[in-house]
């Protein structure tokens, strides 16, 4: 039986036409160039339904909203499709990819989020393999799944981050080997692939509260009195991206005082590292444990994008703050490395 997906074209490069001001997203404009795809109404590629966003977006416009309106999508037409394909902007795809997987609570099909370089619309593109590929993992591989296919890697989304602005290998898996590799052949490596969840056989939206949170960036001289600013209530959560294995300055006491404050009024700050790969470990420096005796917790080897996002998720639970700092720290959706 032919199977089917569902495409969800919430904007960016790949649908994109030229004009005299640039690149600019059209309504209408990608079902054209799909339709000129001769490839798309092979036996080999399954049917497809478009649906097309308005408005569309540049994914430097993304919101929590929009989390929400993809996750909604998905779960009022989960039934009907095999897989679904997100098509989005690469600036924010890895936020959204890595929001996915809290909001999708007991996913047992495909959501594959890819996009492109170039256009669809150009000569020389990146857009048409990464479209064609993506229908058929989400056709084809029950892999239940919030991942993100790019540049012939498929990695799971909460892994993902984007590296580079200029080439067709935009976005890696830092601290997690891709799900597969697409070649000749697409190999999949299902030992790292999560299973089909066991608790529930139905597909439940978790919405996101809009707590406040924040992410800040370390840098040689950084003023207590901004730390301090950033985390003036209504700050619920933060990302720390701290320096190496997650350092900070011990030697600013009002900085630390300033860590300590927030966390002992329920801010839950989260230390992740600021290097592209590796993992935080507060034990290994004075300068790590100073910010762990504040009340800091390690994001351990998570992207800057997948605390966010599990930061976002885990606020609108409503929980308590030490049960909240607790799941913070434990494997959920494959975000981290560690049971």
């Amino acid at each position: 039986m032919t199977k089917k997906v569902y495409i969800a074209h919430t904007g960016g490069t790949m649908g994109m036409k030229r004009s005299p001001s640039g690149y600019l997203p059209v309504p209408g404009f990608l079902q054209e160039q799909m339709d000129s795809i001769s490839m798309l109404s092979s036996p080999q590629m399954p049917e497809y339904d478009l649906h097309e966003y308005d408005p569309l977006l540049d994914s430097a416009n993304m919101t929590p909203n929009d989390w929400l309106k993809i996750a909604r999508d998905i779960g009022e037409r989960y039934d009907e499709y095999d897989g679904f394909v997100i098509l989005h902007g690469t600036d924010t795809m890895a936020f959204t990819a890595s929001a996915l997987p809290f909001m999708l609570e007991g996913l047992r099909k495909p959501v594959i989020l890819t996009g492109s370089q170039i256009p669809l619309c150009e000569p020389r593109n990146d857009a048409r393999e990464n479209l064609i590929t993506a229908m058929i993992l989400a056709s084809e591989y029950p892999i239940p799944e919030v991942c993100l296919y790019f540049g012939d890697k498929l990695m799971r989304g909460c892994r993902t981050v984007k590296v580079n602005a200029d080439t067709f290998d935009a976005f890696k898996s830092p601290n997690f080997p891709p799900l597969g590799r697409v070649g000749i052949e697409i190999e999949l490596n299902w030992e790292i692939i999560r299973p089909l969840p066991s608790h529930s056989t139905h597909l439940s939206i978790n919405a996101l509260n809009g707590s406040r949170i924040s992410a800040l960036r370390l840098f040689p001289g950084i003023s207590s009195d901004l730390v301090r600013h950033i985390l003036q209530p209504p700050l619920k959560g933060l990302v720390l991206e701290a320096y190496g294995v997650g350092n900070g300055p011990n030697n600013d006491s009002e900085f630390i005082d300033a860590l300590k404050e927030a966390c002992d009024r329920g801010v839950i700050i989260v230390n992740c590292t600021q290097c592209l790969s590796g993992s935080v470990d507060l034990e290994n420096y004075a300068t790590g444990k100073s910010l762990a005796g504040a009340g800091v917790i390690s994001g351990y080897d998570m992207t800057v994008e997948a605390a966010l996002a599990k930061l976002f998720y885990l606020l609108s639970l409503d929980l308590p703050v030490e049960t909240s700092k607790m799941l913070m720290q434990t494997n959920l959706r494959g975000e981290l490395t560690r049971s």
